[in-house]
């Protein structure tokens, strides 16, 4: 099946016409050889051909230095390990961007292939009073040129129309540049095609015009074409003569003139007041002021929705698993598999099920702010607050990314340009409170402010999301001067979208993609581990006659689990957690959701036929637990501490493993997980110790 290519800039629209072109008909994976996402889905035409639509990561320029918007040029190139040269390339353009996205059309027509252009967002263009002729675009870039409104699905089906066969290819290059450097080019054309290799026109431009091209290792060109480019490129700054500039500066000087012919503006005299929507709405929202005002007020509402509204849907799942809990009982007869598949399995899987609510929340206001074009803006306001800390507004996304999870945070990460700073983003980006740590927010918050409404606790989770935020920028601000990397300064640059309303068909995709990530993992990893929790807590049995046998307590005590919690309190008793507390601490070091369901398993909480919640009956368990002498366990300090190293800890095995991928080196993602466990135990350590000693 061939393939053709989707590309475009960043906010084109060009994963919603990516959707609306491929409907459920998706695959993800890697691309050979590195660790970016591979997206693609099948496009069948009216004409009954069947194609393969690659989605290519958004790039202003096929000249890049992200990890990902490499890829684009090398698939575009036919570089890239493990793809063909695609059959055509699709171009996504934002219509009331014209000029600016036009650059990149004429990159990927230089390259030789067959191009179709996708005019998307051509009713924003017209609410700006921009009116393109779209006949005279296609007949100046001398390709198919659809008018289309994605996120509608207007225009889609002529977008399938105009991929037909023989599919269209651009005329010859239509720009010009000096002459110094047109030799240079004819010149590095004759020496590649004499090396025998493929598209020659397409990389001689590329090696002129793109120093990286031309002395990286990791290029797909051979060392003798390289150093053709090398030569090349020298001969024209003999003449005083930049290729890269040159060639800029002459697609930008033929894609001026196709605008200048193609496109209008209305005169404001004549009903523009100069200022669209969105130009008035960021007069408020990217305010030095109002803009941090609105900010701060949209995550806290965030945050009282996510107690709030949850109480309903988490009531249903409790219902759910309470009717569950009560049919397998009814079923099965008195034995240890009664009380493996209840006590074990359904008592702890339920545990981390119930929060699926809250966790679904937050994603889709994620999903909301993303698709409705204020996530740019947030991206430019804390560019201002980033860039105090050795980092800037490209981190922004990464990190809040990581607020719902940090392995696809630090994977967003390779959209940064600078090296030093995607290193940065990555070491802290586990600092941003994911949704796994929800559950235990919940149940802490629950015991420590018992009696106050959801408002209160929502203040609290919003001040302890902050912290994590706050303690990232100050950890990215102490380690900046220490990490080696390139000290060039990474310019921000970010195209701000038109606000549109939320796309909900990519938002309703995104949640139920990670609603059944999260119900898989539950049954996987969770299972697995809710199991093993059981047989360690169960076994070895107490004997009959001995007093452990009548005492459930006494038993566990003894159990495996019961001596590895003994052999480990030491460790976490001046934190104020007893044994049990630290084992579950451990047992959350795989998956952080584990550690409800450890608690449940170790307090023996069970499911009654009333219509109490499992997060109360745990609470209340919690309450009531003591050390020997009589003393509360759970007390307010104890509860705080734990909050804390939450806060901290890196307790995501797969995380590190992530973290070493992305970085290539063990010793950063050995050190994270180190570093992190160890300021965690400190500052929890702080919280109870110096609490103890005021109160």
């Amino acid at each position: 099946m061939e393939t053709i290519a989707l590309v475009g800039n960043p906010n084109s629209g060009k994963t919603t016409l990516f959707n609306a072109l491929t409907g459920a008909n998706q695959k993800v994976g890697n691309y050979p050889g590195v660790t970016v996402s591979r997206v693609s889905g099948t496009l069948r035409t009216p004409h009954g051909h069947k194609y393969e639509l690659l989605d290519l990561p958004g790039c202003y320029s096929l000249s890049p230095k992200a990890p990902d918007e490499k890829i684009t040029r090398d698939v575009l190139l036919g570089d890239q390990q493990g793809n063909d040269l695609p059959a055509a390339v699709l171009c996504v353009v934002d219509a009331s961007n014209l000029e600016r996205h036009l650059y990149l059309v004429t990159q990927v027509m230089d390259l030789g292939l067959p191009v179709v252009v996708a005019l998307n967002k051509i009713d924003i263009a017209q609410k700006q009073g921009i009116r393109i002729n779209v006949e005279l675009l296609a007949e100046e870039l001398a390709l198919p040129v659809v008018p289309c409104q994605a996120n509608k699905s207007i225009g889609v089906v002529d977008i399938k129309h105009a991929i037909r066969r023989p599919l269209p290819r651009p005329s010859a290059r239509r720009w010009q540049a000096d002459k110094h450097t047109e030799s240079a080019i004819a010149e590095l054309v004759n020496r590649l095609k004499a090396e025998h290799l493929d598209n020659a026109e397409p990389h001689a431009i590329h090696l002129l015009a793109d120093t990286d091209y031309r002395t990286s290792k990791q290029s797909g060109l051979s060392e003798a074409a390289q150093q053709a480019g090398v030569e090349c490129a020298a001969s024209c700054e003999q003449a005083e003569v930049s290729p890269e500039d040159a060639i800029s500066k002459a697609r930008t000087k033929w894609v001026q003139s196709v605008c200048l012919l193609t496109a209008r503006r209305k005169d404001p005299e004549h009903g523009m007041s100069g200022l669209t929507f969105s130009d008035k709405v960021d007069q408020f929202v990217l305010h030095p002021f109002m803009g941090w005002v609105f900010f701060a007020g949209l995550m806290l509402g965030i945050f009282w929705t996510i107690f709030s509204l949850a109480e309903y849907p988490m009531g249903w799942v409790d219902a759910g698993i309470g009717l569950i809990t009560q049919g397998v009982s009814g079923m099965l007869p008195e034995g240890d598999l009664k009380d493996l598949i209840v006590d074990g399995v359904i008592a702890g899987v339920g545990s981390v099920v119930i929060f699926l609510p809250q966790i679904l929340l937050l994603l889709f206001f994620i999903g909301l702010i993303e698709t409705s074009g204020y996530m740019a803006r947030a991206a430019l306001l804390m560019d201002r607050l980033m860039s105090k800390v050795g980092l800037s507004g490209r981190a922004f996304l990464p990190l809040l990314s990581s607020y719902a999870c940090a392995i696809p945070g630090i994977m967003a990460t390779r959209s940064m340009d600078s090296a030093k700073q995607r290193l940065l983003t990555i070491l802290i980006a586990p600092w941003m409170s994911c949704t796994a740590r929800l559950p235990v927010y919940s149940l802490l918050i629950g015991m420590l402010l018992a009696g106050y409404g959801s408002f209160v606790q929502a203040l609290v989770l919003a001040f302890i999301y902050f912290l994590g935020t706050a303690s990232a920028l100050f950890a990215a601000w102490l380690l900046a001067p220490r990490v080696k990397g390139n000290e060039e300064a990474s310019h921000f640059l970010m195209e701000l979208p038109e606000y549109s309303m939320p796309d909900m068909s990519y938002t309703g995709r995104h949640l139920a993609e990670r609603a059944w990530s999260f119900l898989r993992k539950a049954g996987t990893v969770i299972l697995g581990l809710c199991i093993l929790l059981w047989a360690l807590e169960t076994y070895p049995k107490p004997k009959e006659g001995t007093p452990a046998a009548d005492d459930p307590a006494l038993a566990l005590e003894q159990s495996y689990m019961g001596r590895m919690g003994h052999a480990i309190e030491p460790l976490v008793k001046p934190l104020g957690y007893d044994w049990r507390t630290g084992t579950a601490l451990v047992a959350a070091f795989a998956a952080r959701e584990v550690f409800n369901a450890n608690l449940a398993i170790s307090y023996s909480v069970e499911e009654s036929d009333d219509e109490d919640r499992f997060l109360e009956q745990l609470r209340t368990k919690l309450a009531q637990a003591t050390w020997p002498d009589g003393r509360k366990v759970y007390t307010p300090l104890t509860t705080m501490s734990l909050l804390v190293f939450f806060v901290y800890a890196l307790q995501c095995l797969p995380t590190t493993v992530v973290v070493r991928r992305e970085t290539g080196s063990w010793k950063w993602a050995i050190a994270q997980l180190v570093g992190m466990t160890a300021v965690a135990w400190l500052a929890a350590f702080a919280v109870y110790q110096i609490g103890s000693l005021l109160v």
